[in-house]
């Protein structure tokens, strides 16, 4: 989505990072996407974007001074969340630190309204921006409107367009799996 309609190429639209654990290892750890306003060709689109992200700096109340000089976003994008697995949350909570001091703004795209109250929360503190799967609202809060309004693209009209098609690969992929365990 970020390639097709921001004009963003697959590397630009990708970050890791390297950590070193205490036995000195280096994992390469990943988020599912990446916005850097940089890389928008379009001016048009680039001011859009560039608007989001200090609109939704000042939704967080981040200060003005970090706000000003986020270069992008980068997103964790999930189904829904419902676990709370701590270590999952502190997985997360450690890529919003390392975002922030590479100067990309958190986010986690939730497609489905499905996210425990308590993470949410967990999640806010920590400055992470929430788009949950609602299918209006403003784009610091719905997924959709952010698709849609932002990144232009109706992201829940393809959705509702394809769900025949979904449902079908979900189901072959479901019974594919249970077969095994046969």
């Amino acid at each position: 989505m970020f390639q097709d309609h921001l004009g963003l190429n697959p590397t630009q639209a990708k970050w890791s990072y390297e950590t070193t654990t205490r036995e000195g290892r280096k994992p390469k750890l990943s988020l599912d996407g990446r916005i850097q306003l940089a890389d928008i060709p379009s001016l048009r689109q680039r001011r859009t974007v560039s608007k989001w992200l200090i609109e939704a700096a000042n939704y967080l109340e981040i200060a003005t001074e970090v706000a000003t000089v986020l270069k992008g976003a980068v997103f964790e994008i999930r189904q829904g969340y419902k676990s709370k697995d701590s270590k999952r949350q502190n997985a997360d909570i450690a890529n919003a630190a390392t975002a922030y001091s590479q100067g990309y703004l958190p986010v986690v795209v939730v497609l489905s309204e499905q996210i425990d109250n308590d993470i949410a929360e967990r999640y806010e503190n920590e400055k992470w921006l929430i788009l949950r799967g609602h299918l209006s609202g403003s784009p610091f809060q719905s997924t959709y409107a952010f698709s849609r309004r932002i990144v232009g693209y109706d992201l829940a009209k393809f959705f509702q367009q394809n769900s025949v098609t979904l449902k079908s690969a979900i189901e072959d992929v479901l019974k594919t799996l249970l077969r095994a365990y046969d």
